[in-house]
């Protein structure tokens, strides 16, 4: 007797697919949403964007999010329930691109959801008597893919956690596929909440891809431009473009540990959220600075990192031929014009002249990360994080027979 498949395996099993992509980041201001076309897989994979769309939270969700990613403000219950109420966000965020992409729901074959992080622990640390790693993103896939009768892949950074990698970043398989060029030698920067490299050499192989956190991106300015505006970001730089940095106070903050540390490395909230901001602030004061000059400095602080970042791991043995931006970061004008200023002679550009728009660039990676999944293509790449082995992505939810 054949093999009989149930429908939502048969649905999967195609070489093309009409696939969401989710990402909800580490800046907590909402959730990205792309459609996307994916043909092929690695380097010959075929990715025809449909639409995208962000969604911002809602304050009161922002502000549960916030508090529960804080270890001091967090709660069991809460984490709980955010779960799920993040699954029916991202389901909303999903109708929302499909509208735009002029497709129902029900024409999809896949979504690919990252997950909202409230905490990662990327070095072993001791629980119950043993070291382990660990890492939590809520927003539940089987919850999504049962809302929206779509199969989903979520939760893709435990696997290469219980190989000994980091779980981040993911992006750089991401970057391999829609980035590498045969001629030059290129970054590709992301700047969400976090900032994360990924270098890939002229005409490289997917072992020769190197990656890592450099630092924060936008945490440490989001977070000011609330305290110092009361808006939820400082608009193209505007008031750090006014300023000044404050260079001593910004070679303390370079003299932390994380900027020396070797890749393998990532970091998160745990490491630049509330306490590094608030301690910021506190020598701010102490030291008079003015909020444009405080701003300038934080500006300066993500720049010099990643500069500092590619002169430490990276040169030594790649010298880019240019450095491509994408994230919310492209659109801060005052931060573009110090990366500029800091990598030149290399031209920095936005992802957008690579046929990438910079703004949906981690909502495709995860529609990416999620049919290769399925493809049955590992995309952790274990020189980035450290892995013992490649090893698939995520956990694929299928939902039930309608």
């Amino acid at each position: 007797m054949p093999l009989m498949f149930p429908s939502p395996w048969q649905r999967l099993a195609k070489p093309s697919r009409l696939v969401a992509g989710l990402m909800s980041g580490t800046s907590l201001d909402g959730i990205d949403a792309a459609v996307v076309r994916l043909t092929g897989s690695g380097r010959a994979l075929v990715i025809e964007p449909r639409a995208f769309v962000s969604v911002p939270y809602p304050p009161a969700l922002r502000q549960a999010l916030l508090a529960n990613s804080a270890p001091g403000t967090s709660s069991v219950r809460e984490l709980a329930l955010l779960n799920v109420r993040l699954a029916h966000a991202y389901a909303g965020a999903v109708h929302r691109a499909a509208a735009a992409a002029g497709v129902s729901v029900a024409d999809l074959d896949l979504i690919g959801s990252h997950g909202q992080t409230v905490h990662h622990v990327p070095e072993a640390t001791d629980c119950a008597g043993e070291a382990v790693t660990a890492t939590l993103q809520i927003g539940d896939p089987s919850v999504l893919a049962n809302l929206l009768g779509v199969p989903v892949v979520g939760d893709f950074r435990p696997a290469d956690m219980a190989l000994g990698g980091q779980g981040a970043p993911l992006v750089p398989y991401f970057d391999y596929v829609a980035f590498a060029h045969e001629r030059e030698t290129r970054g590709v920067l992301n700047i969400g909440g976090i900032a994360n490299l990924t270098v890939l050499p002229r005409n490289p192989r997917l072992e020769d891809v190197r990656a890592f956190d450099t630092g924060p991106g936008n945490m440490v300015l989001d977070a000011l431009a609330r305290r110092l505006l009361d808006r939820p970001y400082d608009e193209g730089g505007a008031l750090a473009a006014r300023g000044t940095p404050h260079e001593a106070l910004l070679a303390e903050l370079l003299d932390h540990p994380y900027f020396a540390r070797t890749p393998p490395k990532s970091t998160g909230r745990e490491l630049f959220g509330a306490d590094f901001v608030e301690r910021l602030c506190e020598r701010a004061e102490a030291l008079g600075l003015e909020a444009a000059d405080l701003m300038a400095t934080a500006v300066a602080l993500t720049a010099r990192s990643i500069e500092q970042a590619y002169l430490r791991f990276v040169a030594p043995r790649h010298r880019l031929d240019v450095l491509l931006v994408g994230g919310g970061g492209v659109h801060n004008t005052c931060l573009m014009q110090h990366l500029e200023t800091r990598f030149a002679p290399v031209p920095v550009r936005s992802v957008a002249a690579a046929g990438i728009d910079p703004d949906a660039k981690e909502a495709l990676c995860f529609a990416v990360l999620a049919h290769e999944t399925v493809n049955g293509v590992p995309t952790n790449l274990p020189a980035v994080t450290g892995a013992a082995r490649p090893t698939l992505l995520g956990k694929i939810c299928l939902p039930g027979a309608r």
